[in-house]
């Protein structure tokens, strides 16, 4: 059945059980919605729960917007809702989502704008046609929120025609008999680094993450191989997280021709902006060639369809995903796909963390069925138990008030987004509660823009989190105790001060960034310390440290080298990983409400993915695999 005429009878079938003094304007598929499109949207929202009935019979996600020709210009809008909206509320600013019929209404005091059992809302809709939302005022401003708000609203006409296309090949309709499904690996198995996985069946093409090999950025995906040529061939690419190992050469689909849905969490598609656009710059200005351009960054903004946890989405005619929390960065998602109607389903956890932290809660288990598992194994060996988070905060606030004594700086190689944040919670608390002098730490490279967008989802952070912010006045990202490093004046100001610091730098495993001009002037002063509080990948400058390499090589100006002796202290703090060990791996196959009948071990050393199948055989006795890239698996 081609989609025209699958439209055509849902239209018969919607107009059936809408009531008749609803005014359907049109009906279409937008991505992987099914959006009706109504004259009169309060009355539809007031004939009862005709969304929840539509979308339990006709099994699509539904959403209904207001006719377009319908709403009040924005500006209009703007002054009529500061009307109706008492002043206590404090309106701090409007963002108004023309793709989707919505306006959001950012306040201090967002509850007053909602109004009691919703009727400002309803009064809000009914006066400018949109449909309100209100949100509380993130206490950081982002730039790269309202630059990927500004790109979406000036490209909204040409996403409009992407969605439609999107949408026409998701509702296809099925062409074969046959029943199989299988996973081709192509980056990411028995290594840590360019994670990438094709889901197959005889319907769909589906890639799972498209990341960069932090060891060796020259190293990519195996791109060229024909279970994905041509790239307009897949169907849809589902990014777990922002870290660029698993998104960091998603651009380089759409720089040779992919035009499909990139499915990931709002909170990872404005990261993934932030964390892409940044990898090319530092390349660029460290004389690298780049693998793509800003505008391939932009292109593959434009085909993204952010999903919430739990919401269960068609993303080809045989296949819904559906994303649950991961606990290992800020919108971090397991993927869930279901094939069929009922035939397989298979999780792929992308970085996970089973363990609440101080930023997210435990990974989910609760799946209603999952028959293959496809895991991380990144602290799979059989040595690798990582102390208790308590543990690791101890150690770190002991390390930090011992440098500081002996009148030295900290310096903490970190990722931009999740461990920073982490670290910059325990530092807050313990100088809160005087537990370490107040010196200042000052927060270097993109870590004060990720720490922006943190604040914007606070739905996405635990609950404890929320209380501290919402309930008891306490948010530490905004601690006065945080200096952020804008400029390379005020960082030729922190290296050259005399004063005991601790400064969190970006890039966490030392192989470019900011962190690198501090730590060729740090490392010959015994006094210092340089502090690793996550994964440092083999072949990284961080790993070499690690390993206690005493002089390493550095490139300087006019393409020389300088040799760095390193006198610091040099210190890992384990327990602040956003990945589970080898205890809470094992704990997390054993929680899962249905034991799977395959699991598949991958990002990981060769040794420590073995390891872990081998353990997960032994202890549950379901088939496991450590396969190698360019491996494929059949699991049905």
């Amino acid at each position: 059945m081609s989609s025209k005429e699958y439209i055509r009878q849902l239209k018969e079938k919607i107009r059936e059980l809408v009531p008749e003094s609803v005014r359907i304007k049109n009906i279409e598929f937008e991505g992987p919605l099914l959006v009706i499109y109504v004259d009169n949207l309060q009355e539809f929202a007031e004939a009862g729960d005709v969304v929840r009935r539509l979308a339990k019979d006709l099994r699509k996600r539904i959403i209904v917007r207001p006719d377009p020709k319908n709403l009040r210009p924005p500006e209009e809008a703007k002054e009529i809702i500061r009307q109706i909206v008492p002043e206590e509320a404090q309106i701090t600013g409007f963002f108004f989502d023309e793709e989707n019929g919505e306006v959001i209404i950012e306040a201090e005091k967002p509850g007053i704008v909602i109004g009691k059992n919703g009727v400002t809302l309803r009064e809000i809709m009914k006066a400018v046609g949109w449909s309100p939302k209100a949100v509380r005022t993130a206490p950081l401003k982002s730039k790269t929120i309202e630059n990927v708000r500004e790109f979406l609203i000036n490209v909204k006409d040409e996403r409009k025609e992407i969605l439609k296309r999107i949408g026409e090949r998701i509702h296809r309709g099925t062409i074969y008999e046959d029943r199989w499904v299988r996973v081709t690996f192509l980056g990411g198995s028995r290594e840590v680094g360019r994670s990438c996985y094709l889901l197959q069946t005889p319907e769909s093409k589906v890639l799972i993450d498209c990341g960069v090999n932090v060891g060796n950025v020259h190293q990519s995906p195996y791109f060229y191989v024909p279970e994905i040529q041509p790239l307009d061939s897949i169907d849809a690419v589902v990014i777990t997280h922002a870290h660029l190992d698993h998104c960091g050469l998603l651009p380089i689909l759409f720089k040779y021709g992919y035009r499909g849905p990139v499915y990931l969490t709002p909170p990872t598609r404005d990261l993934m902006v932030l964390l892409q656009l940044d990898f090319i710059e530092v390349a660029a200005r460290e004389g690298n060639p780049t693998p793509y351009e800003s505008q391939h960054v932009r292109e593959a903004l434009k085909h993204t369809i952010p999903l919430d946890y739990g919401v269960v989405t068609d993303i080809t005619p045989d296949i819904r995903l559906t994303f649950y929390n991961a606990g290992h960065i800020l919108g971090s998602a397991i993927a869930h796909f279901h094939v069929g109607e009922g035939l397989y389903n298979i999780a792929f956890t992308g970085d996970f963390k089973f363990e609440k932290t101080r930023l997210f809660d435990r990974a989910f288990t609760n799946f209603p069925r999952i028959e293959g598992l496809i895991m991380e194994a990144t602290y799979g060996g059989a040595e690798d138990f990582q102390p208790s988070r308590k543990e690791a905060e101890e150690k770190l606030i002991e390390v930090i008030k011992r440098t500081i004594e002996r009148g030295g700086k900290v310096l903490i190689p970190t990722f931009a987004v999740g461990r920073s944040q982490e670290v910059m919670i325990v530092l807050e608390e313990a100088i809160r509660n005087e537990i370490l002098e107040p010196v200042p730490v000052y927060l270097d490279g993109m870590i004060y823009e990720a720490t922006a967008i943190h604040t914007a989802y606070p739905e996405y952070l635990n609950s404890h989190l929320r209380d501290l912010i919402f309930h008891q006045g306490i948010n530490p990202f905004i601690s006065e105790s945080f200096v952020r490093v804008d400029s390379p004046g005020k960082r030729q100001e922190v290296i050259e001060s005399s004063e005991p610091s601790v400064i969190l730098a970006t890039s966490g495993m030392l192989n470019g960034g900011p962190v690198m001009e501090y730590f060729k002037t740090f490392a010959p002063d015994e006094r210092n310390t340089i502090v690793f509080v996550g994964y440092q990948a083999e072949g990284t400058l961080g790993r070499r440290i690690q390993k206690g390499w005493k002089e390493v090589p550095l490139p300087s100006s006019g393409g020389k080298r300088d040799v760095v002796t390193i006198n610091m202290e040099v210190e890992t703090v384990d327990g602040f990983s956003g990945h589970s060990d080898r205890k809470q791996l094992l704990n997390y196959v054993r929680a899962l409400k249905q034991k799977p009948e395959k699991v598949i071990t991958i990002h990981g050393d060769e040794n420590k993915c073995i390891e872990l199948a081998s353990a997960i055989y032994k202890t549950y006795r379901v088939e496991t695999r450590a396969p190698m890239n360019l491996e494929t698996v059949r699991f049905l």
